[in-house]
């Protein structure tokens, strides 16, 4: 497994390589699960997984809860759904935690738009 040296102390486990990066900027980013988000920081990101209807448009009345409310995103990302040929779920991050107002109203609004939404977490941002 790829881990830090960190997770080797602390787990017990032998370094087999190390500084196995292919580029001097590299950078991975480990994740703590859990059944519980993070309480606020004021410094979160959120991140959650929906689905719209197949038609012109849909995307972007999703996408506008967040941008009126001036909340940026951070990643986008498209994987076509086991349902149906040609649609989509959409992985989505964004800066906030989801019990702050601004989030908090553009999902209530998401979920009127969208045929489903999944919060998977709110957490602080990596540093």
């Amino acid at each position: 497994a790829i881990a830090s040296t960190r997770a080797a102390d602390i787990y017990g486990m032998k370094v087999i390589a190390r500084e196995i990066e292919d580029t001097p900027n590299n950078f991975t980013r480990f994740f703590i699960l859990s059944q519980h988000d993070s309480p606020p920081s004021g410094n979160d990101k959120t991140s959650i997984v929906f689905s719209v209807r197949h038609k012109p448009g849909a995307l972007y009345e999703s996408l506008k809860e967040l941008a009126v409310r001036g909340i940026n995103l951070t990643k986008l990302e498209s994987r076509p759904t086991r349902l149906k040929p040609w649609e989509y779920n959409f992985y989505l991050d964004f800066e906030g935690h989801r019990e702050d107002k601004a989030p908090r109203e553009a999902l209530e609004n998401l979920k009127n738009s969208s045929l489903f939404v999944k919060v998977l977490g709110s957490y602080p941002k990596a540093k």
